[in-house]
């Protein structure tokens, strides 16, 4: 399978219940590449990178959340290599500040 980018934003009860941790935690149990940041609107945004069936099990992944989440909506769009290089140099998956 070929390397795929899929910029996520999820919305509903997600922020203040670790979702950003989990994510983090997720995507690198499955080798993925990319960044996590909360959302001043209440969403978390991110973006993931690898191959086309890991990210899709990413993204359906998110739809359930942790434990603690209640996930209202799962919005995945292609994504870009700049939108993946906003992360530091280096770093595989990184948490970026709120926007």
């Amino acid at each position: 399978m070929s390397d795929v980018i899929r910029h996520v934003t999820i919305s509903g009860r997600v922020q203040g219940v670790g979702y950003r941790a989990w994510v983090d935690e997720q995507a690198s149990v499955r080798g993925l590449e990319g960044w996590v940041r909360n959302r001043r609107d209440g969403s978390v945004e991110a973006v993931f990178a690898g191959p086309d069936d890991v990210v899709a099990d990413m993204i359906a992944a998110c739809r359930r959340g942790p434990s603690s989440a209640r996930v209202a909506n799962v919005q995945a769009n292609p994504g870009t290599s700049d939108l993946l290089n906003l992360r530091g140099a280096g770093e595989r998956f990184a948490f970026l500040p709120t926007v």
